[in-house]
C-alpha cells in the first residue's frame, strides 16, 4: 500500500496524522507547500518519497506531483484532512483513478445549500435553508421563512464570515458585506433555537466504526461574539447511553446520503423545540485540536485508529470511554499585548490531576481577535470521569483564570 499525505507541515497537528500513516507500515509519501526539513527527522526520516508544490490546492500542480510519487510505486490513496485541501485532493483522485471520496461527496460536503438539500432528500431533519445569488433572493427568503435568519459563505467553516439577522436592516448589512450584490453567491437559513454540538466519526466503508459526541457552551456564535465569555467545548464519555442513540442514527443518515465512505466526519447539530436537527457536515477531522480530546479522553491514538481504517479499512482500537475531555477558550480582557494572568498557579493547584495541558502566551505577545475562535489565545484543557463534574470544573476556570492585556 502506498499511501500519498498532502501537507504534513502546517497547521502543526497535520504530523500527527503523518505519524499515524508511518505507524501501518505502508509506504507513505506526502505532498507540502515547504521543505522537507519542516518536518521534525523522525517523521521526514520514514518518508517513502517527498514532493514539494506552490500550491496544494493548484490542482494540475497536486496531480502532476502525485504522479511523479507513482512513478517508483503506484499510489493508491491520496489523503487530506484539511478543509481547504479535500476538493482539490477528490478532484486529483478522480483524474487519476485512486480510490477515496470522491469529487461529489466532497462539494456536498463544502456546498452547504446542496448539502441540506441532498440531506433532506434523504428524510433528515434540517432547517430551511437556499442558495441565494441576488439581494432580492435573499429578501424574498426572508419574507418566506421569517427571521432571525442564518448568512453565510457557501463553503465557510465553523462561523466563519457567518452573521445572524433578525430585521431587514440587519439582512441588509450582512448582505453587504458578505458581497451579494457584487455577484457573491451565499447560503442562507432558517436560525435554529436550542443547543449546539458536534459529533464526529472515523467511518470506514460508510459506517461510523468510532464515534464521539460534543457539546457546546454556549453556542458558537454567542461564543465568537463575547469577549467576556470562555466558550468550552466538551466532550462527553457517556455517548453509549440511550440518550444519544438519536443522534447517531441522525449521523448515519447525513453520511449515507452524502455518499460518505471511508473518511473521519465532523457534524454539527442543534437540540430545541422542533427537536434534533441536521447542520452541516465536513469529510475532514474536526479544527481547534478536538481529536487530541478524544485522544486524552479514551486513552487511545485516534490518529493511528484513522490511519489504519485508510490503510487497512478496519480500526484495531477502541476509545475507552474512561474520561470526559473539554478545552475553554481564556480571551483577553481587552485588544493589545498581553500583560499577565492572574488565577493561574491557584488552577493549576486545584485541578493538577485532571490538566491535559495549558496554553499561555508569554506577556508581550499580541492578542487574537475574539472572532479568532478557540485557540486564538490562551486556552486550558482538562479530563475527568464524569462530565457534570468536569462542567462544573471548567465554569471554575472560566472565573477563576483570568487574561489581562494592555
Amino acid at each position: 500500500m502506498h499511501v500519498v499525505f498532502v501537507e504534513p507541515s502546517f497547521p502543526n497537528n497535520q504530523r500527527e496524522f503523518l505519524r499515524g500513516l508511518l505507524s501501518t507500515g505502508a509506504r507513505v509519501s506526502a505532498i507540502s507547500e515547504r521543505p522537507a526539513e519542516a518536518l521534525p527527522s523522525e517523521l521526514r526520516e520514514g518518508l517513502f518519497q517527498f514532493e514539494r508544490v506552490r500550491s496544494v490546492v493548484d490542482e494540475h500542480a497536486l496531480a502532476e506531483a502525485v504522479k511523479r510519487l507513482g512513478q517508483r510505486a503506484k499510489v493508491d490513496r491520496l489523503e487530506a484532512t484539511v478543509e481547504a485541501h479535500v476538493m482539490a485532493a477528490a478532484h486529483v483522485r478522480e483524474q487519476l483513478g485512486i480510490y477515496g471520496t470522491t469529487s461529489r461527496t466532497a462539494w456536498l460536503c463544502r456546498d452547504k445549500p446542496a448539502m441540506k438539500e441532498a440531506a433532506r432528500k434523504a428524510g433528515v431533519a434540517c432547517a430551511a435553508s437556499a442558495r441565494v445569488t441576488s439581494v432580492a433572493e435573499a429578501e424574498a427568503f426572508a419574507n418566506s421563512t421569517g427571521y432571525p435568519l442564518i448568512c453565510k459563505p457557501l463553503d465557510g467553516a465553523g462561523a466563519s464570515g457567518t452573521h445572524k439577522v433578525t430585521s431587514n436592516q440587519e439582512l441588509q448589512k450582512a448582505l453587504a458585506e458578505l458581497r451579494v450584490a457584487q455577484g457573491r453567491s451565499i447560503a442562507m437559513e432558517e436560525f435554529l433555537e436550542g443547543h449546539e454540538g458536534f459529533y464526529d466519526t472515523l467511518s470506514v466503508a460508510g459506517k461510523p466504526v468510532l464515534d464521539f459526541a460534543c457539546h457546546y457552551y454556549p453556542n458558537v456564535l454567542e461564543a465568537m461574539r463575547t469577549r467576556w465569555i470562555s466558550p468550552q467545548i466538551v466532550c462527553t464519555n457517556r455517548i453509549d447511553g440511550g440518550h444519544y442513540q438519536e443522534l447517531r442514527q441522525l449521523g448515519q443518515q447525513v453520511i449515507t446520503a452524502l455518499g460518505i465512505w471511508t473518511s473521519p466526519t465532523h457534524m454539527e447539530w442543534f437540540a430545541g423545540p422542533k427537536g434534533l436537527r441536521f447542520s452541516e457536515i465536513g469529510c475532514r477531522p474536526p479544527g481547534v485540536g478536538v481529536w487530541d480530546l478524544y485522544c486524552a479522553a479514551n486513552d487511545f491514538d485516534l490518529y493511528a485508529a484513522w490511519a489504519h481504517a485508510i490503510v487497512h479499512e478496519q480500526v484495531p482500537f477502541q476509545p475507552s470511554r474512561k474520561f470526559s475531555a473539554g478545552m475553554i477558550a481564556l480571551r483577553p480582557d481587552r485588544d493589545g499585548t498581553i500583560d499577565h494572568y492572574e488565577g493561574l498557579e491557584v488552577v493549576q493547584q486545584r485541578y493538577r490531576e485532571w490538566l491535559i495541558d495549558v496554553h499561555t502566551p508569554r506577556p508581550g505577545t499580541p492578542t487574537q481577535g475574539v472572532e479568532g475562535g478557540y485557540m486564538a489565545n490562551a486556552w486550558l484543557r482538562m479530563r475527568h470521569p464524569d462530565f457534570d463534574t468536569l462542567r462544573t470544573m471548567l465554569d471554575d476556570v472560566g472565573r477563576t483564570l483570568k487574561v489581562r492585556a494592555r
